[in-house]
């Protein structure tokens, strides 16, 4: 990797893991948060603006500013994730109230607006459903043309979904913004079935990481805990997924990737049993352009690793050394 870091706005709908992703973006010296834009998703929309600032402020970072976006999906009604997240979405332990002034700016046009002035140089991580960037690109229809990267958590690539049969949260929240992002932008793609099966914590390391003895561990534990009581109760494991931070990871180790092909994906908009139903055609069946680069494998362990230096208050990339 370049020794520059890299420049990153982070669009989220801030809880459990959403919060663990910004702590390991905060720690590491290889990327930068430039701003942090808050779409409607997990819980209450107030309170993920609460939770980013707790969050970027419990990792000691006062020079980032978190943007209010969109407070619901562009076309359809929807339903928040607190009965995984726990009430609030810090686990159901954490309610803060910072007192933090967010930034003066709407999501979207945040995003646009540095896009514009720093072309070429941002990569967009989104962690929550894509309705802010769906918005930015009504405002810059050129914005591919502006980033660097953009880096989506979402979908569900072959594989069955969280939410729906057919469907993961963020893509099923608002899928005509999903469509709209995946058909106009150049994404790299980090789906619901590689978070299962390469970013999920059992049980004994849930524990570990619950037992470090730091302010970020324990804030962990009291996250890990609505998780895993909700993976308990409908999967009968005792494990909890972290899809958010190891998004995150990816985008600062990308070494972490260890496959990944570049399909034409589409999600379907329909009201319905398959509304946001990522179609990804790995076989080429259609005819329709390949843009969409789907991580198919990812290295668990070193994430791990990256979590647990994190975790202890390291930069996580002192655990790839």
């Amino acid at each position: 990797m370049s020794d520059r870091p890299r420049q990153v706005i982070v669009d989220t709908d801030t809880a459990g893991d959403d919060s663990q992703a910004l702590l390991l973006a905060a720690a590491t010296d290889r990327v930068t948060i430039e701003g942090v834009t808050i779409g409607a998703g997990n819980v209450a929309f107030d309170r993920q603006v609460e939770n980013a600032k707790y969050t970027l402020d419990l990792a000691g970072v006062d020079d980032v500013t978190v943007f209010e976006g969109a407070r619901g999906p562009l076309l359809v009604p929807f339903e928040h994730a607190d009965h995984i997240h726990g009430e609030g979405g810090l686990g159901g332990e954490r309610f803060p109230e910072t007192d933090i002034p967010s930034g003066d700016a709407y999501g979207p046009d945040f995003i646009v607006e540095r896009a514009r002035e720093n072309p070429g140089e941002l990569t967009l991580v989104c962690l929550a459903p894509l309705t802010n960037v769906a918005l930015a690109l009504r405002r810059e229809p050129d914005l591919g043309e502006l980033l660097d990267s953009v880096w989506v958590m979402g979908g569900n690539a072959n594989c069955p979904g969280n939410v729906t049969p057919a469907a993961e949260y963020n893509f099923w929240v608002d899928p005509h913004a999903a469509r709209k992002v995946v058909r106009e932008l150049d994404v790299t793609l980090f789906d619901w079935g590689v978070s299962v099966r390469d970013a999920t914590f059992d049980g004994d390391t849930l524990d570990e990481f619950a037992g470090i003895g730091t302010e970020f561990g324990e804030l962990f534990g009291e996250i890990a805990n609505a998780g895993r009581a909700f993976n308990r109760e409908t999967h009968g494991e005792d494990v909890a997924t972290q899809p958010d931070p190891a998004t995150m990871a990816a985008v600062v180790a990308p070494s972490l990737v260890e496959e990944a092909g570049t399909y034409h994906v589409a999600v379907d908009d329909r009201e319905g049993l398959t509304r946001g139903y990522s179609a990804v055609d790995e076989n080429g069946l259609t005819e329709e352009e390949p843009r969409t680069r789907v991580i198919e494998s990812f290295d668990g362990e070193r994430f791990e690793a990256m979590f647990r230096a994190m975790l202890r208050g390291d930069a996580p990339e002192s655990a790839l050394e």
